[in-house]
C-alpha cells in the first residue's frame, strides 16, 4: 500500500480526480513524474497501475523507495521505445514547454496512450504580458517563478496555441480545466486570465 503523502499539486489533482472517478484500475503513464505524487494517489486512491519516467536519477530513487514502478529516461527519446496504446492515460504534466519538440512529445503521448493530460503554464497570462509590455524584461511570476537564465523552459506556449497544435495533430480535446493562483476559473477569456491550463485529449 503507498503511503497518503502531501495534497497534490492543484494540476494533479485534477488529473487523479478525473481518472479515479471513472477509470479505477486504470494503467497510467507518468511521463517526467517528478517524486510520484500523482502515481502514489492514483494506485491509493483508484487502484491503478501507474508506471513513471523521470530524467532526475535522484527523484527515481525517491520513487522507488517508496514503493513506485519509476525508470530513469529522457522522454524525448525513450517514449519511441513504448508500444502503441499500451496505456490507458498517458500524462504530461508541466513538462510540455521543456520538451525539446513540443509537438513531437504530443504525438508520442498520444500513441502510447489512449488518453492523454498536459498541464502547462500559460504563457499569454495578463501578468506575463505586462511586464513585457511595460517592463521589457522576461517576467519571474508565481508561474514563471525563476530568473530566464534559470529557467528549464525552452518553449513558451499559450493555451491558444495548445489549442491549434491540438487541432493540426487531429486530436480531439475531451475536457479542459484553467486556473489562476491555483484556483478553478472559467474557460471565458482564459488565454488571458489563466496561468496554468489542464487538456485532456485522444486521437
Amino acid at each position: 500500500m503507498v503511503e497518503r503523502g502531501a495534497p497534490l499539486r492543484f494540476d494533479l489533482a485534477v488529473i487523479a480526480a478525473a481518472i479515479g472517478q471513472s477509470h479505477s484500475g486504470a494503467l497510467v503513464l507518468d511521463i517526467g513524474c517528478g517524486d510520484g505524487a500523482l502515481m502514489a494517489a492514483l494506485e491509493r486512491d483508484a487502484a491503478c497501475d501507474a508506471r513513471g519516467i523521470e530524467i532526475d536519477a535522484g527523484l527515481v530513487e525517491r520513487c522507488v523507495a517508496r514503493g513506485l514502478s519509476v525508470v530513469q529516461g529522457d522522454a524525448n527519446i525513450d517514449l519511441a521505445e513504448y508500444p502503441d496504446k499500451a496505456y490507458d492515460f498517458a500524462v504530461l504534466s508541466q513538462t510540455l514547454q521543456t520538451a525539446t519538440r513540443p509537438d513531437l512529445m504530443l504525438d508520442e503521448l498520444l500513441r502510447v496512450g489512449e488518453r492523454a493530460f498536459v498541464s502547462f503554464p500559460n504563457f499569454a497570462h495578463w501578468r506575463t504580458r505586462t511586464a513585457l509590455m511595460f517592463g521589457g524584461r522576461m517576467p519571474v511570476t508565481s508561474a514563471l517563478p525563476v530568473s530566464w537564465y534559470e529557467t528549464q523552459n525552452i518553449h513558451h506556449v499559450t493555451i491558444d496555441d495548445f489549442r491549434d497544435l491540438a487541432k493540426e495533430k487531429n486530436a480531439v480535446i475531451e475536457r479542459s480545466w484553467f486556473f489562476a493562483k491555483e484556483r478553478a476559473i472559467s474557460p471565458v477569456g482564459a488565454n488571458w486570465r489563466a496561468e496554468f491550463a489542464v487538456f485532456q485529449l485522444s486521437r
